[in-house]
């Protein structure tokens, strides 16, 4: 049986061994500059999968059939092959390691330079980024509007209204609050150094995690509003819904939401012991995605128990459009954008070649999708 398997010529190997080489390839090469023990079993499972896809490709019509559901695991079939324009109103902010991008709804893109986290303005108006050493304000075309000189800058967040903003961060000495015109420099949390969240609504209250404690403060005063205790972990998510009723705070074997008086009102345990790999609240409600590791495959659901997608690898990013109809989940897997909407599971909007539309060697991340109007207000 062997040697008549062997003698079987199967239609397009070579070009399904090439796949499968470029899907081992793609996947090491945006792992290697950050081995992390949680990555490695979906790492090998992808290749043991590719493996597999070019040793049936020699094998039996039956065999192809087998081919044809490991593509499909390891990527959607029929993937455009550029983000030609997105499925709902509004701009991307993508960090990829050639640089920080904005993404237009009409597909366009446009570098803003060599940086290293970011995130929107409250109305689309402004960037907020890092370098290693500073704090800089931009708008959506790269120009820069004034920067600040601060020792191992990380974790911009910006908030406010359009005629009063503020600008959180961290530094080398713990949580910093600037106003939005770059003035104003002080520090709130003397060695503070984690996740950070602005509560919507009016007010500055800032949401911070210490070793032991979810805290909320206001910002202007000084005034500790409430304070709960954490999970352990390093936290992977921390973020308010858009009422700022509720609070997501996110570990990978612990997720908690929380009211705005600080009270337990939710929480997900994985009970096989494979870790959340993001969360967070779909934009009006107070809904929340999750990206699940489960070995050798990731699943996206609703926290409801609603399936949006399941495939083989890792899906590590989550970014819901302003509308909140569809979700971005990140795929570097299968280097491919999905674009799951909110209500019907088979609307699946596949994006192909992702790393290299974005000039790089790792798969880029995204660090926002703001605003129904980012050209105005």
């Amino acid at each position: 049986m062997n040697g008549a398997l062997a003698r079987v010529t199967v239609p397009d190997a070579d070009e399904a061994r090439d796949r499968s080489w470029q899907v081992v390839r793609s996947a090491y090469l945006q792992r290697e500059p950050l081995p992390r023990r949680s990555h490695a079993r979906p790492l090998m499972a992808a290749i043991a999968v590719c493996a597999a896809a070019a040793a049936l490709a020699v094998a039996s019509p039956p065999g192809r059939a087998v081919i044809d559901h490991v593509r499909e695991a390891v990527g959607v079939d029929r993937a455009q092959p550029a983000l030609f324009a997105l499925p709902a109103p509004g701009s991307l902010l993508v960090k990829s390691d050639d640089g920080l991008w904005v993404v237009r709804q009409d597909g366009s893109k446009r570098r803003l330079g060599t940086y290293r986290e970011a995130s929107w303005s409250p109305f689309g108006r402004f960037i907020v980024a890092t370098r290693t050493n500073e704090l800089a304000a931009l708008e959506p075309d790269g120009d820069v509007r004034w920067t600040l000189a601060r020792p191992n800058v990380s974790s911009p967040r910006w908030t406010g209204t359009r005629t009063d903003t503020r600008i959180a961060y961290v530094d080398r000495t713990g949580i910093r609050i600037v106003a939005g015109d770059g003035t104003g420099d002080h520090l709130l949390a003397p060695g503070a150094h984690g996740r950070i969240a602005w509560r919507p609504g009016n007010g500055f209250a800032l949401a911070y995690l210490t070793p032991t404690n979810v805290t909320v403060t206001d910002t202007t005063t000084g005034k500790q509003l409430w304070r709960a205790p954490r999970s352990p972990g390093n936290a992977t998510a921390l973020a308010w819904s858009d009422d700022g009723q509720r609070l997501l705070v996110l570990t990978p074997y612990h997720l908690r939401v929380y009211t705005n008086g600080g009270q337990l009102v939710a929480q997900e345990d994985p009970s096989e012991g494979w870790p959340d790999l993001a969360a967070t609240f779909r934009p009006g409600t107070h809904d929340i995605a999750v990206s699940r590791s489960h070995g050798s495959r990731s699943s996206v659901y609703l926290l409801n128990g609603r399936s949006m997608f399941e495939g083989t690898g890792q899906l590590d990013g989550l970014a819901w459009s302003p509308n909140g109809r569809w979700l971005l989940a990140s795929w570097p897997t299968a280097d491919q954008w999905l674009f799951l909407h909110a209500t019907s599971a088979r609307r699946i909007r596949a994006i192909a070649n992702v790393t290299a539309q974005f000039r790089g060697r790792l798969f880029p991340q995204v660090e926002g999708w703001c605003c129904t109007n980012t050209t105005a207000g």
